[in-house]
């Protein structure tokens, strides 16, 4: 059981497109391990209107993690993360 403050640190790891609806970027952050993931949905016009960065990484509450099921995704997000946090400060904006 986590205290009510501590959080995990995830990394950007994905940013596709929303196949099922238009103008919706997703955003995936993992941990560096590929075990847990969080997925932010942005409307595409966030992006041309008052600012709304996307940064490197981000410090969350470990319930609004899921587990990354599938092996080959988990080594994806593991390596993309490892990646992420050696190049980039977590406030660095990408």
């Amino acid at each position: 059981m986590t205290g009510g403050n501590e959080t995990t640190q995830v990394w950007l790891v994905e940013r596709t497109y929303s196949d099922d609806e238009q103008n919706l970027i997703i955003l995936t952050y993992a941990t560096p391990d590929g075990e847990q993931y969080l997925r932010k949905e942005r409307a595409l016009t966030s992006f041309t209107g008052p600012a709304r960065d996307t940064y490197a990484g981000l410090d969350v509450l470990p319930e609004k993690l899921a587990d990354v099921t599938d092996t080959d995704t988990r080594g994806r997000y593991a390596a993309e993360a490892t990646r992420m946090a050696t190049e980039h400060d977590p406030d660095d904006t990408i």
